[in-house]
């Protein structure tokens, strides 16, 4: 992006990219948060219940794959505005699902507008600041998905007992149709047009695995995968899985709320670190950290240290993850930056899809909720592997 167009533009694209993270965090929780009232109704199984969680993440690969390929060809700016206005949209439906099929279909649908959003704010990130403060612009967008998770999880201690669960999937239906208004009249582009003309256009091999990015690459989604595995079983089943190890189902959601307002301190604490400090360190302690607060979250057993633990998992596990996010788009030129970032996005979401099959098939097949939390140690470490030799691969800019 030119110095010219930053400033007072950039701080409001990067406002404008935090609400659409808020509603996204909003809609990913408000699955997890409904299912305790909506699974009875359609009567599905714990099986069945982790396909509705994992569907939209199939959706969010695919979206990812091909969203940031777009953008890269077209411009950040309508791919990401046909992003929200499609994950608004088939987040409405969902509200009025009536049977099995159509609420599966609609969170597919909801799914590739979600996936094809996530790159462009990576690309944006890295195109609307420095390199100085890449990691902290994008830990600023990002961090406010687990705020809307939180929201989400917030709504149900204000709502009656007796609410409906239609009711949280219309708030995250409607608020994305608004947003996308604003995104067309005050969002910049920060991808110039020469760098999407044809002549700067390069096939996806090349991008990801051309000029010695082949390492950089692969190492990034070795990082993401087993991240979004972590992630995605405790955004789906946190509440859930607390309730298995003995706690009320009316403070259950607390673990959530923990979870996600934690996030937020932490994706800014650790972009900042990232940023001051280079990527190696403070990415490396997270992860062995988390590792740690894994093991001691699985076996507690009282509301106080399962909220205390919740919250350093959202703050340390979020935090690795939306420094991340900017770490990860420095990894490719401008011209390639949404594709690189798309394929990052698309791998790590097939770990989002594992998360929730994940805990659904070892809860079905017997296994504690305890052993379930600490299964998700070993997956950390690979995490914490991975990004630690990441960083000894240099970036473009």
């Amino acid at each position: 992006m030119n110095e010219s167009t930053r400033g007072s533009g950039a701080a409001l694209t990067i406002g404008l990219c935090f609400m659409v993270a808020v509603i996204e965090g909003f809609d990913i929780q408000a699955m997890g948060v409904a299912a305790p009232k909506l699974a009875p109704e359609f009567g599905l199984t714990p099986s069945q219940l982790g396909w509705v969680f994992a569907i939209s993440n199939i959706g969010l690969v695919i979206g990812a794959s091909l969203g940031g390929r777009a953008a890269d060809r077209f411009g950040r700016k309508p791919v990401f505005i046909g992003s929200v206005l499609a994950f608004g949209s088939f987040t409405l439906l969902t509200a009025f699902s009536g049977s099995f099929g159509v609420l599966f279909a609609s969170r597919l649908l909801a799914g590739l507008g979600f996936g094809a959003a996530l790159p462009n704010m990576m690309a944006v990130a890295a195109e609307i600041s420095t390199p100085q403060r890449r990691s902290i612009t994008a830990s600023a967008m990002f961090c406010g998905m687990p705020l809307g998770g939180g929201l989400s999880a917030l709504l149900t201690q204000v709502l009656p007992p007796d609410f409906d669960w239609r009711t949280i999937f219309i708030v995250g239906g409607i608020l994305p149709l608004v947003v996308a208004v604003a995104l067309k009249l005050w969002m910049s582009e920060t991808l110039v047009a020469s760098a999407r003309s044809k002549e700067a256009r390069v096939a996806v091999g090349q991008t990801l695995f051309g000029d010695r990015r082949a390492m950089p690459t692969l190492l990034l989604w070795l990082t993401f995968l087993p991240t979004l595995v972590i992630l995605y079983l405790f955004l789906n089943w946190l509440p859930t899985l607390v309730m298995a190890n003995g706690l009320d189902r009316s403070i259950a959601p607390q673990a959530s709320l923990a979870f996600n307002f934690a996030s937020v301190v932490g994706a800014l604490a650790v972009g900042w670190m990232v940023d001051r400090y280079g990527a190696r360190w403070p990415l490396v302690a997270a992860y062995a950290l988390l590792i740690v607060v894994i093991v001691a979250l699985g076996s507690a057993r009282h509301l106080t240290p399962v909220l205390l633990l919740s919250g350093a998992a959202g703050f340390l596990l979020l935090g690795a993850n939306y420094a991340l996010y900017g770490v990860a788009a420095s990894y490719y030129p401008t011209n390639m930056r949404g594709t690189g970032s798309g394929a990052s996005i698309a791998v790590g979401r097939v770990g989002s899809i594992c998360g929730p099959l994940l805990a659904g098939a070892l809860l079905g097949a017997g296994a504690t909720a305890t052993h379930v939390v600490q299964y998700m140690a070993p997956v950390a470490a690979v995490a914490c592997i991975a990004v630690f030799a990441l960083s000894f691969f240099s970036r473009e800019n």
